[in-house]
């Protein structure tokens, strides 16, 4: 059986990522050494607890750890005000201590939203990121970013607050319908993008063997993503400067999620696919890369059955200065200045606030007119 461990050895806030199948059933022998009691909170949701709520409590059990479980309802919508408060109040019902752990079990709405209740739970309690979908698995389970959506954007209230373990159990990724598993793979191709552009050649080879079920092919993408994001964090672990190369392709992303209404119409690592075909064909125009680049990204998107395009996502869009100005509502804007993640080829992706508003809104407008 395949296994993988990742460090990331943030000082004073050290934790280990283990990668692979099976470790559902070993939860317990991973956390015991961790507890000061013999006791768990479990929060997760109702599509993740049909499936997977009783093997994960039957592996605690079976090294004597008792557990209590929240299950809250599925989907975007839940990562919000209503649901945080509702989690903040069992833990505290259930007497969570600073010696205990609380275990955030789903995919990146559970994750961020259980994190954040984490952190301000008695300011601060240990938590255990169990996660179960491939877009939590590489990207929003590592890294400590925790919270939640409000009425004026995405993740705009949250905390940094580190997980003390993260347990990717690669083989929970075959109950993922298809949908899901790739909008999970378009934060795997992200990571290839904007700093390995071996790690894509090897994506172009073997990503329809991984989407297939290849479980050695899978264990190596989550694998490579999380070191590589680790590597970023570990440079800068609030975003002053290198972690925002992890946002590639989500300016347009949350632009295009919140012009959707964080509906299925668009799934968060679709918005990303979509995103970085889009920040590429930017760079070209801007003449950072060559126009081959962005062809070839859109490419292996297609070829993988992800949305490229923006006459992809079903329904109506608003127009190019109204996603224009949803980008403007972005985390990412300091001073009133969009800062982009642009490329100067595959794999070189940097950080510039230096691009021109009509280069943007002009590129908005043929995308658009391309549906």
């Amino acid at each position: 059986m395949m296994r993988e461990a990742v460090a990331v050895d943030l000082p004073g806030r050290e934790y280990r990522i283990e990668i692979g199948p099976g470790l559902l059933a070993e939860a317990g022998a991973h956390l015991g050494p961790l507890l000061r009691r013999r006791r768990v909170a479990i929060v997760t949701d109702a599509n993740v607890a049909a499936l997977h709520l009783e093997p994960l409590r039957a592996g605690l059990s079976a090294s004597g750890i008792v557990s209590e479980a929240l299950i809250l309802p599925p989907g975007e919508a839940t990562k919000g005000w209503e649901q945080f408060s509702r989690t903040v109040e069992w833990l505290l019902d259930q007497r969570v201590e600073r010696g205990d752990l609380v275990v955030a079990f789903g995919g990146g709405v559970i994750g961020d939203l259980v994190g954040f209740a984490a952190a301000v739970v008695r300011r601060g309690v240990r938590f255990v990121q169990i996660p179960t979908s491939l877009l939590a698995q590489v990207d929003s389970s590592v890294g400590g970013k925790t919270g939640i959506n409000t009425p004026q954007g995405k993740n705009l209230v949250g905390a940094f607050h580190q997980p003390v373990l993260v347990l990717a159990d690669t083989a929970l990724l075959d109950t993922l319908p298809p949908r899901d598993f790739l909008a999970g793979y378009g934060e795997v191709v992200k990571y290839g993008l904007l700093g390995d552009a071996a790690f894509f050649d090897w994506l172009e080879a073997e990503g329809p063997a991984m989407a297939a079920g290849d479980s050695a092919a899978r264990v190596r993408a989550v694998t490579r993503s999380c070191q590589m994001k680790s590597e970023i964090v570990m440079r800068d672990e609030t975003e002053q400067g290198d972690r925002a190369l992890l946002n590639l392709g989500h300016t347009f992303c949350h632009a295009l999620e919140a012009a959707t209404g964080y509906s299925d119409r668009l799934l968060h690592g679709e918005g990303v696919a979509i995103g970085c075909a889009l920040a590429f064909e930017l760079s070209a125009r801007l003449g950072l890369c060559a126009q081959e680049d962005p062809s070839r990204v859109r490419a292996h998107l297609a070829a993988m059955g992800l949305k490229v395009d923006l006459a992809d996502i079903p329904g109506d869009l608003p127009g190019a200065e109204d996603l224009l100005y949803l980008m403007g509502q972005d985390k990412k804007v300091v001073d009133g200045t969009l800062r982009f993640i642009l490329a100067r080829g595959i794999g070189q992706a940097f950080v510039t606030s230096d691009v021109p508003r009509d280069a943007v809104l002009s590129l908005l407008r043929d995308a658009l007119r391309q549906g």
